[in-house]
């Protein structure tokens, strides 16, 4: 558990999407993301259940919205910012062995008077929000699934050094099955907030392009 006596000197790195080409996102940053980089459905190799993602790179490590400083050209998942910090029993946890957690440098997460600085309150709120999002992240899965909204899409690309990708075991949502759901069904989604969340993840799929832009230039 996190506590301000035994974790007084430790400090943390700044949250960054170094490294990073898929990042787990959820419903709540669904349009701050979309206006940056596409938000496709994966399913965990873990538990094979499905989750939403974003993508940033179309190979394993590639970040193609970092700049040369390192600096992300959009919104921060929340799933970055509270990398290391959990919740457990209700309250919050840490996984000391992450290698965000170090004693020498970085920003602290207790101040001399032992309470939380501004930095371990941005991870704190930020694993609130990715806490609560999961759930709603689960419920509009299970909501899709059910209308048989969610189809496979595979991605075949390009690039001008002769480079050809193909990205498998992604999904979206199908415009097809959507257009055929009665009007009833369309009201329901528009009340619960889940149609706003559908239309992000469709006018997503126009980023896939403009990514591979982004990878044409740098290459």
């Amino acid at each position: 558990m996190l506590d301000s006596r035994l974790h007084a000197g430790l400090r943390m790195r700044r949250p960054t999407a170094e490294g990073r080409h898929f990042v787990q996102v959820v419903p709540a940053e669904f349009d701050s993301i979309a206006a940056r980089c596409p938000l496709l459905l994966t399913k965990s190799p873990d538990t094979g259940q499905f989750y939403f993602g974003a993508v940033f790179g179309f190979t394993a490590g590639e970040n193609l919205l970092i700049d040369e400083s390192g600096a992300l050209d959009a919104a921060m998942p929340l799933d970055l910012v509270r990398e290391g910090f959990f919740v457990g029993d209700g309250a919050v946890v840490i996984d000391r062995d992450h290698p965000r957690f170090v004693s020498d440098r970085g920003v602290a997460l207790f101040d001399e008077n032992g309470a939380p600085t501004d930095g371990l309150r941005e991870a704190q709120r930020a694993l609130a929000l990715m806490d609560a999002g999961l759930r709603q992240s689960e419920a509009l899965i299970q909501r899709l699934l059910a209308l048989r909204l969610v189809e496979q899409i595979d991605i075949n690309l390009a690039f001008d050094s002769g480079e050809a990708i193909t990205l498998e075991g992604l999904y979206t949502i199908s415009r097809d099955a959507l257009a055929a759901l009665d009007p009833g069904e369309i009201a329901t989604l528009f009340e619960t907030g889940a149609l706003q969340s559908i239309y992000a993840l469709l006018g997503s799929l126009s980023q896939i392009g403009l990514l591979a832009q982004r990878r044409n230039r740098r290459l």
